[in-house]
């Protein structure tokens, strides 16, 4: 089959003298320019004629595939009639512009192939763009939508680019400084000469792109036979890792096979081939752990009737028991009444597949592994069960955890004071503290912080008490987590360098869980510098 090569040196040299004789025509140049054009004009006819023949025997040969292979070749010969019957559309449409165009300036006896009248300026603008029809806006109309079919059939970018650029109709830049739309750039002032040749440059780019599909079809049903130097057997399992209780399930073939033959597959010693309705899928219950291995082969038949080619394969796969992890993100408990991150995952299935529940709470998806658990009631077991929704659909239970609910514990109460370095830092008590760094902390804060877990928990009221120089000890209530006025006065009083100690006591909070606690037991010493 022939093949068509838009580089060709004959195609090039089309290409060229139309470019030329174009760019010659917009400079004015004498009568003999158009006369040039005639050159142009019959070499273009020759391409579209032995493109024209070329393309038919492409479409026999289609037709040929039809009547041999039925079932092979039906949908590539109902899109190749579909592409021939557009394109001797636009063709045609084309053709029929060529003869009003001629037949306005030569009379109706006139012939695109013979021009009487090739100077004419005004006959191609006046068809093309005739009042009430606008032929000019439907050529471009159906070129477009003749480029866009045409070239999602086509797979080869080189061929679909060069298409696209035959067939474009994208003003040039200079009919754009002009204003102008394709249609006007293309008939505007053209004599019918260039008229007629640029008219069968556009037919001649469609038979083109007709035959670069017609070759892709005829390729397609090719690339269906059985030509391979090399042909291996295949088994493909879903998963290589079955759960007990599961099934594990492969599909078995060959490499290049024709989907009009089928294969026939010998499983595990079996003189029965696999059931041809499975279309090779075999299935093997998973019933007990350990190591297990699917071996046979499989018989191609040959195009020729002669002895089936044969293929082994063998494959292992592995059966686990069902198993989840489910671990808290900072702790091996949960804490009531706050957000707890879970990380779970379950070996082998998607994330997507795992289904998680809980009891005594509520827990939500987080994102990716991680889940948040948020227990209701102490004392009481938070139970999380993992579900996976396994490939036949079934759901297996793949782990059930329980995990112990508890309190909060009590916060530890500090002071954000200020360094030397100029730094923020949590002083918890029991040193020495300058009096002036203490009169600049405004509020008193408490929090669960071990390094791993921190929860902020709020302040709602303490006492700072004090002993004067009498020996006379002193308490001030405060306003909330804030030092009152009276507080700070007393601290003031305070002797420095003497030993002198500040206590806060009594202090009360409220944690995350909204739970309001009793005073900690353990008072804040600070020892005046």
């Amino acid at each position: 089959m022939a093949v068509n090569s838009p580089n060709s040196p004959r195609q090039k040299m089309i290409n060229l003298m139309y470019l030329v004789f174009i760019g010659m025509l917009a400079l004015n140049v004498s009568t003999e320019v158009l006369d040039g054009f005639e050159l142009v004009e019959e070499s273009l006819l020759r391409s579209v004629k032995s493109s024209t023949q070329r393309n038919d025997r492409i479409f026999s040969d289609l037709e040929d595939y039809l009547a041999a292979n039925p079932e092979k070749t039906r949908e590539w010969f109902d899109k190749g009639k579909l592409v021939k019957d557009r394109t001797d559309s636009l063709f045609n449409y084309t053709q029929d512009l060529k003869n009003r165009i001629v037949k306005k300036t030569d009379g109706k006896d006139g012939d695109p192939e013979h021009l009487k009248h090739p100077d004419d300026l005004n006959a191609a603008y006046e068809i093309m763009f005739e009042r009430g029809k606008n032929d000019g806006a439907k050529l471009k109309s159906e070129i477009d939508s003749y480029r866009g079919y045409i070239t999602s059939l086509v797979n080869n970018p080189s061929i679909k680019n060069i298409i696209e650029n035959n067939l474009s109709t994208e003003p040039s830049a200079k009919a754009k400084e002009n204003k102008q739309n394709w249609e006007e750039s293309m008939f505007f002032q053209m004599p019918v000469a260039a008229a007629v040749t640029l008219l069968t440059k556009l037919q001649n780019d469609i038979r083109y792109a007709e035959g670069e599909v017609l070759s892709e079809l005829v390729k397609n049903i090719d690339v269906q036979d059985l030509r391979v130097n090399k042909m291996e057997a295949f088994i493909i399992p879903e998963t290589e890792i079955v759960m007990q209780g599961s099934a594990f399930r492969a599909d078995i073939g060959v490499l290049a096979q024709d989907s009009t033959q089928r294969p026939r597959i010998f499983i595990n010693g079996s003189d029965k081939p696999l059931a041809d309705e499975l279309n090779g899928k075999y299935v093997a219950n998973a019933n007990t752990t350990g190591t297990f291995r699917v071996s046979g082969y499989v018989e191609i038949p040959r195009g020729d009737g002669g002895e089936s080619y044969r293929r082994d394969f063998s494959k292992e796969y592995y059966v686990i028991k069902p198993s989840a992890s489910v671990a808290p993100v900072l702790m091996n408990v949960l804490y009531a009444g706050i957000d707890n991150d879970i990380s779970i995952s379950a070996g082998g299935v998607p994330s997507q597949n795992v289904s998680v529940s809980m009891t005594n709470g509520t827990l939500t998806h987080k994102g990716n592994d991680i889940w948040t658990a948020k227990p209701s009631k102490v004392g009481t077991d938070a139970v999380i069960t993992v579900t996976a929704k396994m490939s036949d659909g079934r759901s297996l239970e793949m782990a059930k955890t329980p995990l112990r609910v508890r309190q909060l514990p009590d916060p530890t109460a500090y002071l954000t004071i200020t360094d030397a370095g100029g730094n923020k830092v949590k002083f918890t008590g029991g040193r020495t503290l300058a009096q002036t760094a203490l009169l600049n902390v405004d509020v008193l804060e408490a929090a669960i912080d071990d390094g791993i877990l921190f929860r902020a928990f709020t302040v709602l009221k303490f006492e700072v008490l004090v002993t004067d120089r009498l020996g006379i000890s002193a308490t001030a209530p405060s306003d909330g987590a804030r030092f009152s006025a009276r507080q700070k006065d007393l601290i003031r009083g305070v002797e420095r360098g003497k030993g002198k100690r500040v206590f806060i006591r009594g202090i009360v909070t409220r944690g995350p869980d909204g739970i309001e606690r009793p005073p900690l037991s353990a008072a804040m010493e600070i020892i005046i510098n």
